[in-house]
C-alpha cells in the first residue's frame, strides 16, 4: 500500500497551484481541489476538495483511491469547526495531515480557497449529520469514486470549540464508532454566559447519550474550555474516557506545519479506535504510555479505560 501511495507523490508534484482538475480516473466534476502541505506526511498524500453533491462541506481524502476497496476501507472522521465557522479554514493544516494516513474526513463548511481568515455565516449541528449520510451514500453509489471503500463500522465524529459542542449534540448517533472533542466541552449553568450566540448548548444530562469511547483533547489550563472539558471527562463514567492536556491554550496548534502536536495524538487516536492498531493504543494505554512520555502533555483516565 505504501508503494502505491507514494506514487501520488509524483502527481502532486504535476499539479502546480492550489485548485487543480481532478484526476483522469475520477468522474469529470467542476470542483476545486488544493494541495495542501505536499499532501501530508503520510503514506498516502492527501487532497482537499468539495462534493457538489454535498455543499456546505469540505473533504479531504487520499488522492489516490485505488489502494482502497471493500477489504482495506477508508476510516471517516466528520469533523466541525471552531468558532462555528463555516469552513474548515482554520483546521486545514490538521485535517488534510489526517487524510494523509488513510482516512476520509469530512468536514463541515465550504472549502477554503484562500488563507483568509473566515468572515461569514455560522455553521450548524445538522451538518455533521449531512455528513454521515453522505458518507453512507457515497459507499452505496456505483458512480462515487467511494463505492465500497468506505469503512461505514469505523467512524469518529470530532470537532474543536463550537465543533466539539456540536459533536456532543449529535454524540448519540448510533452510526459513529468513537468521538474526539477538541478545546471543547460542555457548558453548566455557571458559566453558560460565556458561550458564543448561535454555539448548540446542551445541558450536561447530553453527555449520558455517548455510547463511544471519548477522547477529550485540550489545550491546558490556559484553554477557556478546559473547565467545562475536564467537568465533562470527570462526570462520564459509563464509556471509557481520556483526558488529555498540551499547555498551548484555547488555539491548540492547528494552523501549526502539519497540524502540530495535536495531530500526532488525533492520529494516534483514531488510529486505535477506527484501525484497531496495538502500536496506536500504546500512545494512551498502560502506567507508562507514550502520551505521559511526551514532552508537556498530560493524560487522565477515567475507570473504564487503564
Amino acid at each position: 500500500m505504501r508503494k502505491i501511495c507514494l506514487l501520488a507523490c509524483l502527481m502532486l508534484a504535476s499539479f502546480g497551484v492550489s485548485t487543480v482538475a481532478q484526476p483522469a480516473a475520477e468522474p469529470a466534476r467542476p470542483v476545486s481541489w488544493r494541495v495542501i502541505e505536499e499532501g501530508g506526511t503520510g503514506p498516502c498524500k492527501a487532497v482537499m476538495t468539495e462534493s457538489l453533491d454535498l455543499p456546505e462541506h469540505t473533504v479531504f481524502r487520499p488522492l489516490d483511491l485505488t489502494v482502497f476497496s471493500a477489504g482495506n476501507p477508508l476510516p471517516v472522521l466528520v469533523w466541525g469547526n471552531g468558532a462555528c465557522a463555516n469552513s474548515p479554514f482554520e483546521h486545514k493544516n490538521f485535517l488534510n495531515e489526517i487524510a494523509s494516513h488513510g482516512y476520509l474526513v469530512v468536514a463541515t463548511g465550504n472549502i477554503p480557497l484562500t488563507d483568509e481568515w473566515y468572515k461569514g455565516p455560522m455553521s450548524r449541528s445538522e451538518q455533521q449529520i449531512q455528513s454521515l449520510d453522505w458518507v453512507f451514500a457515497q459507499n452505496a453509489d456505483p458512480q462515487s469514486p467511494f463505492y465500497q471503500k468506505i469503512d461505514l463500522q469505523n467512524i469518529c465524529l470530532a470537532g474543536m470549540s463550537c465543533g466539539g459542542l456540536q459533536s456532543l449534540f449529535n454524540c448519540a448517533d448510533p452510526r459513529i464508532s468513537a468521538l474526539m472533542i477538541c478545546n471543547s466541552g460542555l457548558f453548566n449553568q455557571q458559566n453558560a454566559h460565556q458561550a458564543v450566540g448561535g454555539m448548540p448548548m446542551p445541558q450536561k444530562e447530553k453527555l449520558k447519550d455517548i455510547h463511544t469511547p471519548v477522547l477529550y483533547m485540550l489545550g491546558g489550563e490556559e484553554d477557556i474550555a478546559y473547565g467545562n472539558g475536564m467537568d465533562d471527562f470527570q462526570r462520564i463514567q459509563h464509556v471509557p474516557a481520556i483526558a488529555v492536556n498540551y499547555p498551548v491554550g484555547h488555539g491548540g496548534t492547528y494552523l501549526q506545519p502539519h497540524g502540530g502536536e495535536f495531530s500526532v495524538i488525533a492520529i494516534a487516536w483514531l488510529d486505535w479506535q477506527l484501525k484497531h492498531s496495538p502500536k496506536a493504543a500504546r500512545m494512551f494505554v498502560g502506567k507508562n504510555c507514550l502520551l505521559s512520555k511526551r514532552d508537556k502533555w498530560t493524560i487522565q483516565k477515567n475507570g473504564l479505560q487503564k
